[in-house]
């Protein structure tokens, strides 16, 4: 019996997804943010509920990335469609005027460029894909995990609401911006660059150094800067990943 509960949490991911891309194509960004979260919530426990309880298996393997593709693939390529879509309607400039022009699919009508925001869902997709067959990713990563990924794309929307800013918000709604972000995503999803996981060795802080000094600069940034912080605690967790296993533990 204890062997389904890791996999009721994953559903709970999976199921907290599918309300996220509800509120997503509404373009309630807020709404599509919490779900996410609480999303990524469940994924993190049905990992260490599957260790702590010893019931790991491939099913539960499979079922995580396929919860994960919705939660933390679907619902960010939606959000940076929606963004794009509201950047292109509020500049009046048009990137490329071929590709910004509205075109009517199936009854539905819309510009094309803000299709590329898709493509971070497609990038999700192919990381998971490799990372369920990638037997070296148990201490760490290759490539930014999709739900850190999912974060960093959903805490642009989440900065409009909360923390207003006129440089802000020309940044959010700047349509070569949101591109450059969505070029970013797709790359730093499948990079060859080892990330670290937070997974600890022990309690010792030797061994553990590197996450006990992001834990401290996540919970200060966070306290001064908010909302605003969680990109930059993504970039920053990129930036200690890469100093310490390619400078630090450098033989």
């Amino acid at each position: 019996m204890k062997s389904y509960i890791p996999n009721l949490f994953t559903l709970l991911n999976l199921f907290s997804g599918c309300i996220g891309v509800l509120f997503a194509t509404q373009s309630n960004f807020l709404m599509a943010a919490i779900f996410v979260f609480l999303g990524i919530f469940f994924d993190f426990f049905d990992g260490l509920l599957a260790r702590k309880l010893r019931v790991q298996s491939e099913l539960g393997i499979q079922l995580d990335s396929l919860a994960d593709m919705v939660t933390s693939g679907l619902v960010p390529g939606i959000v940076m469609f929606k963004l794009l879509s509201e950047s292109i309607g509020s500049s009046g400039e048009s990137p490329a005027a071929g590709w910004v022009s509205d075109t009517m699919f199936i009854g539905f009508e819309f510009p094309l460029l803000p299709l590329v925001g898709l493509f971070i869902t497609l990038a999700s997709c192919y990381r998971l894909a490799k990372f369920n067959i990638d037997e070296e990713q148990q201490s760490y990563f290759k490539g930014l995990p999709t739900p850190a990924n999912a974060l960093f794309i959903l805490s642009l929307p989440l900065l409009l609401y909360f923390q207003p800013n006129e440089n802000i918000e020309a940044l959010i709604s700047n349509t070569w911006v949101l591109l450059a972000l969505t070029a970013f995503s797709c790359y730093i999803l499948n990079a060859d660059v080892k990330l670290f996981a937070l997974k600890f060795k022990g309690t010792g802080f030797s061994e553990n150094k590197v996450r006990y000094l992001f834990i401290v600069l996540c919970v200060i940034l966070l306290l001064a800067l908010k909302f605003i912080a969680i990109p930059i605690i993504i970039i920053l967790y990129i930036v200690i990943s890469i100093l310490d296993s390619y400078i630090l533990n450098k033989p």
